[in-house]
């Protein structure tokens, strides 16, 4: 009982100060010993959890045995520490019976001999549990001896189904302590564990005989597959995001104003389809830019005028895989991310010469971004940068008849808004000149992030409203006539939204083009793209009336395209691809058709009886080759074949290029067709020696001695890439119009 008297509140207060630093004391003994014991049996307790690895347990038992000796010395100090404490506290107590009163009460409650037979007691327990812990790893080496002699005897296997094993092998030998990922799969440096990561984690190696039982990854029960239904309530997504974020915030506002865009587009592809039985897929979405391991650098600046484009594309993304009926779940969490077959969302792209490690290694493509060895179809972009990766996209809002009409009516044609939210784009050299020769013709408008006072970097001609509501700023929008850029953000949303609203888009082309050789925001990304403009997609896809592209440094040229602007009317546009039902059309088409784990050597066209590259024909009075339309052979591809062009490119011409150029798109699964010495001699192309290496450049054709070369490694395949010294063997497919991304027969 405590008293409330003086002396009684000194007595409480003086136990509080005197007894915690005991209690802490004995606390954090008995948590140090609890960490002690985890870590010493930790190889005995994860070794039965099923699905670990044999050498798991090996890993582990080592670090055990150099615990118990831990164990011992802690029993050791203990006892020295029990005799100190003896001592002091026999000194303490001493001093406290002189202070009157207050002795009675420090007797009464003095820790004394209680803590000293506690902490006696914990000795004994440690001294008990080391030689527990004797037993136990004594009975554990002689448990695995048998395992161990299993993962030493292990022979890279020789199987026609699994060509590349013994090089993989090979390379995790020479590599496998470049990457902590390898190491937590249970990789360790033998000939066994490569195997195992290379069969169970990967798929390059067949599974091992014994491994049925212990398997890592141990295969899934197959599950019933259901049928995948459109869906047109998004509340449940709307809970599955969940918050916490601005981001998070801003993706699910995002959804709920889109949502009565969504459900008509679903309709019309679901009638599309004709009742086509899907299954529904179980998918994982990581949005890893937003995890706390990543740093998350982007919530703090949504209310801050920051990038919104990667949340754009993820809210719409999550909207079309929930609408097409797929079971989703939602992670920002490294924790979370488990073995799955990734698709990844990727802003900028990632060419195959930067994805294969070994590649990108021996000839300078290595960067941060790259080298994953994946299919580079497995990349996801924005915008269709490279068709080596698959084109994901976003969507703008699509206005009706009536809306495009009233914005047409109520346009101010002397009105102009500036790309830009933060305060750091107007920093840019030389604005001051263009900005005051547009000052001459339009009033123009800003929407800088600040929070007290105006950025000085906004000239004092701009009436600057301050960072917008979306909704707020799409008002914006419908009642300018022109969106000007500085040349920064690269390949943002907004342009589009803004021709999408019935604006021209003016922007600033740059001369020498911006890359990673020249340009520091480029720089150790994995893409060796050339952008002429601060939005290619918007010069190259979309173009005049609705895009501009002029030299901002040439004030002519600057002011006459001002002043042509103010002269035309141009209606609301937005590109199909850009649209909820373009949008979904192209995941649909995705997730029925793109399997990244059937490799080129099992596909039917080569497994066929009659090779199915040698079925391509030159076509008639033509100099390229097509698919024959009386062939039977691939009818499981996708894309189809019948939609497949081989051409023969000029010299210094990217595969990308040299199908614009035909009104066609590259499509990296065709290069199979031309990797052959067939396809030279049907494009009339004489080779006196012809050579197999690993160039992202390769298959191509040297003028220069008549040489020619075929690609050793089918993931090198690639459209971008160019050199003066080849003819590159580019293979080429037809487009939707306004849906680049998929063939006229691809859904």
């Amino acid at each position: 009982m405590i008293t409330v008297n003086s002396d009684g509140k000194i007595m409480v207060r003086r136990c509080l100060v005197t007894l915690r630093p005991f209690r802490l004391f004995v606390l954090g003994i008995g948590f140090f010993t609890l960490c002690f014991l985890m870590t010493s049996l930790g190889g005995q307790f994860s070794a039965r959890r099923l699905g670990d690895s044999p050498f798991t347990v090996h890993t582990e038992v080592i670090g055990a045995l150099e615990s118990r000796v831990v164990l011992r010395k802690m029993s050791d100090l203990l006892e020295l520490m029990v005799k100190r404490m003896d001592t002091m506290v026999r000194l303490e107590n001493g001093s406290d019976l002189h202070r009157g009163d207050e002795g009675h009460a420090v007797d009464r409650f003095s820790p004394g001999a209680k803590l000293m037979e506690k902490i006696q007691a914990i000795a004994q327990n440690v001294s008990d549990i080391a030689m527990k812990v004797d037993q136990i790893l004594h009975n554990s080496v002689l448990h695995n001896k048998v395992s161990e002699g299993q993962r030493d005897q292990c022979e890279v296997p020789n199987d026609p189904k699994y060509p590349d094993c013994s090089g993989k092998v090979e390379w995790m030998h020479a590599r496998w302590t470049s990457d902590p990922c390898y190491a937590f799969f249970g990789v360790d440096g033998t000939e066994c564990s490569f195997l195992i990561y290379l069969s169970e984690v990967e798929w390059f190696c067949p599974p091992m005989p014994w491994r049925n039982q212990t398997a890592v990854f141990p295969p899934p029960k197959s599950l019933p597959k259901g049928q995948a239904a459109f869906r047109s309530n998004l509340s449940h997504l709307l809970e599955l995001i969940g918050s916490g974020k601005e981001s998070l915030i801003f993706m699910k506002r995002r959804i709920k104003q889109l949502e009565a865009h969504w459900a008509p587009a679903a309709r019309r592809l679901e009638a599309k389809l004709k009742g086509a039985r899907r299954d529904q897929k179980q998918i994982l979405i990581h949005i890893g830019f937003l995890t706390e391991e990543s740093g998350d650098v982007f919530s703090p600046r949504v209310l801050k005028g920051g990038p919104l484009g990667e949340m754009v594309q993820w809210a719409d993304i999550l909207a079309v895989l929930f609408i097409l009926g797929h079971n989703l779940k939602i992670t920002v969490s490294l924790k979370e991310l488990q073995r799955c077959r990734f698709r990844v969302i990727d802003t900028f792209g990632t060419e195959p010469a930067y994805n294969h490690e070994e590649y990108a290694t021996l000839h300078g493509y290595r960067t941060n971004w790259g080298y994953w060895n994946f299919n580079p179809k497995q990349f996801m972009t924005m915008f269709p940068h490279t068709p080596d990766n698959s084109f994901m996209g976003f969507v703008s809002e699509e206005l009706n008849s009536t809306e495009k009409q009233f914005i047409k009516n109520n346009k101010d044609s002397n009105m102009a808004v500036v790309y830009g939210k933060e305060a750091s784009i107007w920093k840019l050299q030389g604005k001051e000149k263009f900005l005051r020769i547009l000052n001459k013709y339009m009033e123009i408008h800003g929407t800088v992030y600040y929070e007290t006072q105006r950025p000085p970097e906004v000239p004092a001609f701009v009436k600057n409203h301050g960072l917008l509501p979306q909704q707020e700023f799409q008002q914006l929008l419908r009642k300018a006539k022109l969106f000007i850029g500085f040349g920064f953000p690269y390949e943002g949303p907004a342009p589009l939204e803004a021709i999408a609203n019935g604006c021209v888009f003016l922007q600033s082309r740059f001369s020498p083009p911006h890359s990673s050789l020249n340009h520091e925001f480029f720089r150790g990304k994995p893409t060796s793209r050339e952008v002429f403009s601060q939005h290619p997609y918007a010069e190259n896809f979309i173009g005049k009336p609705h895009v501009w592209t002029v030299d901002y440094n040439n004030s002519e040229e600057f002011e006459a395209a001002i002043k042509a602007i103010m002269r035309i009317q141009v209606d609301p546009y937005l590109p199909y691809e850009y649209t909820c039902e373009g949008m979904l059309e192209r995941i649909y088409a995705y997730i029925q058709h793109q399997d990244f784990c059937i490799t080129t050597e099992s596909s039917p066209l080569v497994a066929s009886p009659q090779p199915a590259r040698a079925l391509s024909a030159l076509a008639p009075n033509a100099p390229h080759l097509v698919w024959p339309h009386n062939a039977s052979l691939g009818s499981e591809a996708w894309p189809p074949v019948h939609s497949f062009q081989g051409w023969l490119a000029e010299t210094g011409r990217t595969c990308t290029d040299a199908c614009l150029d035909r009104g066609l798109i590259c499509e990296p699964s065709f290069f199979f067709f031309l990797n052959t010495q067939d396809a030279f001699l049907k494009l009339n192309v004489s080779c006196d020696r012809t050579e197999s290496e690993m160039n992202h450049l390769y298959p191509a054709f040297a003028q220069l001695g008549r040489e020619c070369y075929l690609q050793k490694e089918p993931i090198l395949y690639s459209c971008a890439g160019s050199n003066t010294k080849y003819h590159r063997l580019c293979p080429c497919r037809d487009f939707q119009k306004g849906q680049v991304a998929l063939c006229q027969d691809c859904l």
